[in-house]
């Protein structure tokens, strides 16, 4: 009989006997846990729980029915994932390409849960690095001389998404902002990367900035895409120290590093369902 590995997610406000609650419902139906984190936010008074089980033969719809009663009495937000079912990620990249080949390899070594049917950009620069690594390239330019050219690139792109079935966007650098209308369609599942530990250093030539300040440390920032650019809810940071001597290329170089361990900490997170958006925040239960 096949050993099925399921991941519990929940939300709810908390009071006693959430926990009791859904471990004994797990026993009942047969399910071993294997790893178990939980918070309660003093703050806004909800309660995040994700439960890693596994069991013999586990049938997922059997198991989601049951959970539905625990669901309810708790009034809670919950989900019950399959983890042998690989989610489907898109990644969005311009001219910038270290985080995408980052990604890209990643995908390749299996050290990301997901499956990459495609790649999207507004430029073709990346079209041969994609296609190293097997995977379909699609070039969606904008005109910027026609004032309908990015609402064209942008229904294109929803298309897109909607026939390959994707599960997760990952702005890779894509230095284009997105419209109103396709950060509502991606909530909660479009990640972008920034190049600061926000709010600082935003707009033209971070490094330059950063330089003229004299830094001692760089970072990076991969965060939720909301309507607020730049501003959605943090997943993950990384930072480095930099040396006073170092230039501004320099920094640049260092950047690219914490960029990309940022970006690939936040997708794997997603992907392992570990993230809990908490109003303006998130909940990460890191591995």
């Amino acid at each position: 009989m096949t050993k099925s590995s399921l991941v519990l997610t929940l939300s709810c406000l908390d009071r006693i006997g959430i926990v009791s609650s859904v471990t004994s419902f797990l026993a009942e139906a047969g399910l071993n846990i294997t790893e178990s984190q939980q918070f309660g936010d003093a703050t806004t008074g909800l309660f995040f729980m994700r439960v890693q089980v596994e069991g013999e033969g586990a049938e997922l719809t059997a198991v989601r029915d049951a959970m539905s009663g625990i669901g309810h009495e708790f009034s809670m937000s919950w989900q019950l994932h399959d983890m042998s079912q690989r989610p489907r990620m898109l990644v969005l990249v311009s001219r910038f390409g270290h985080c995408l080949n980052d990604l890209l390899y990643r995908h390749q070594i299996g050290a990301l849960r997901a499956d990459i049917p495609a790649v999207v950009s507004n430029h073709a620069d990346f079209a041969d690095l994609t296609a190293s690594y097997g995977i379909e390239f699609r070039h969606l330019p904008i005109d910027g001389r026609d004032p309908a050219g990015k609402i064209r690139q942008e229904a294109a792109l929803l298309e897109l998404i909607d026939a390959l079935s994707i599960d997760l966007v990952v702005l890779a650098r894509y230095m284009q902002v997105l419209s109103p209308n396709v950060v509502e369609r991606l909530e909660g599942r479009a990640i972008n990367i920034h190049h600061g530990l926000l709010p600082s250093f935003k707009g033209a030539k971070p490094y330059q900035q950063a330089f003229d300040r004299g830094v001692k440390i760089i970072g990076a920032t991969a965060h939720y895409v909301t309507s607020d650019l730049d501003e959605g809810p943090i997943i993950s940071q990384a930072v480095a120290n930099v040396h006073h001597a170092a230039d501004p290329e320099r920094l640049a170089a260092i950047g690219r590093d914490v960029e990309c361990q940022a970006l690939a900490r936040a997708v794997e997170w997603h992907l392992d369902q570990r993230v809990f958006l908490n109003g303006a925040k998130t909940v990460v239960f890191s591995s």
